[in-house]
């Protein structure tokens, strides 16, 4: 029973831990998505595409932005954000400024909706179906961290490769 209990302690401890590395790590990022949209010199270079490269840093921005307010700003913090995923990649020439408001807001969405997860809802089965089979939030948000940071990435290339001028 003591071991348990322990057990049971040390396991809370741990997601209470997760919980707050997911926090850190979403703040982290949405702060360097902010600063990488901003460095761009010419604002028209965001939405360049050339050769291989087929998505703009503005439509990875938007997509960033749509996907992190579906899965945890609705799916977590229950906000009423309906996603529209085909105009992530189709609209075009929004203004920087525009892009860094819409960071800064998803930003305090998900803030505000990480701040209502608990330990429990870690563990149970995220409300929506987003890969093949259901998965744990913990699962989810995890991943969602390593889709920020690998959009994240293309955008920084991107802003080096083709904001010349």
């Amino acid at each position: 029973m003591v071991r348990q209990l322990q057990s049971s302690k040390e396991n809370l401890k741990v997601k209470l831990m997760i919980i707050e590395i997911l926090k850190s790590l979403f703040d982290r990022d949405l702060n360097r998505l902010r600063n990488e949209i901003n460095l761009y010199k010419n604002e028209n270079n965001l939405w360049k595409v050339d050769k291989q490269i087929e998505n703009s840093a503005g439509n990875l921005c938007l997509h960033l932005i749509g996907n992190l307010n579906t899965y945890i700003g609705a799916g977590i913090g229950k906000t009423n954000y309906t996603r529209n995923r085909e105009l992530e990649f189709s609209l075009k020439n929004i203004s920087k400024a525009a892009l860094i408001e819409n960071i800064e807001k998803t930003f305090e969405i998900v803030a505000t909706s990480l701040d209502k997860l608990t330990d429990e809802k870690l563990d149970k089965e995220y409300p929506i179906l987003v890969f093949e089979t259901k998965t744990s939030t913990g699962y989810l948000l995890i991943h969602l961290t390593t889709h920020l940071t690998y959009h994240l990435g293309q955008i920084n290339y991107h802003r080096r490769l083709l904001d010349l001028d």
